[in-house]
């Protein structure tokens, strides 16, 4: 039985986020590789002029408010989180939330801009 990559890549988007962390561990445990590791290589390299600042690699996606355009937010952030209708609603309804937590910076931007084309007031922390 062969597998094509088009058949994994259909596999691992009908996941949850939740299912993807957890086969991402299966797959570093199974293989004895870490996926963090291009990270921690970047935020260990010291710092211009001998300072040792630490960069910031993971970010939050706040949700401040919905805006005017409420059902197209509401659109937007169930294909940002993959929650359902309702789910999603209670999330917007709920505002200031946070959307998605410890995401790299171009998630984060990625998920702000989608928000603010649909009319929502977005702050990345």
């Amino acid at each position: 039985m062969s597998v094509t990559k088009e058949q994994v890549v259909e596999f691992i988007s009908s996941m949850t986020v939740l299912e993807l962390s957890e086969f991402i561990k299966e797959l570093e445990e199974t293989f004895g590789v870490s996926a963090a590791a291009p990270v921690a290589a970047v935020a260990a390299a010291p710092a211009e002029g001998g300072a040792a600042a630490e960069e910031k690699t993971e970010f939050d996606v706040i949700l401040k408010a919905a805006g005017g355009n409420k059902i197209a937010v509401i659109k937007a952030v169930r294909a940002l989180t993959g929650l359902g209708l309702k789910e999603a609603k209670e999330a917007v309804d709920g505002a200031p939330k946070a959307l998605k937590e410890a995401v790299s910076k171009e998630d984060a931007e990625a998920a702000k801009k989608a928000l603010e084309e649909a009319g929502a007031e977005v702050e990345v922390k």
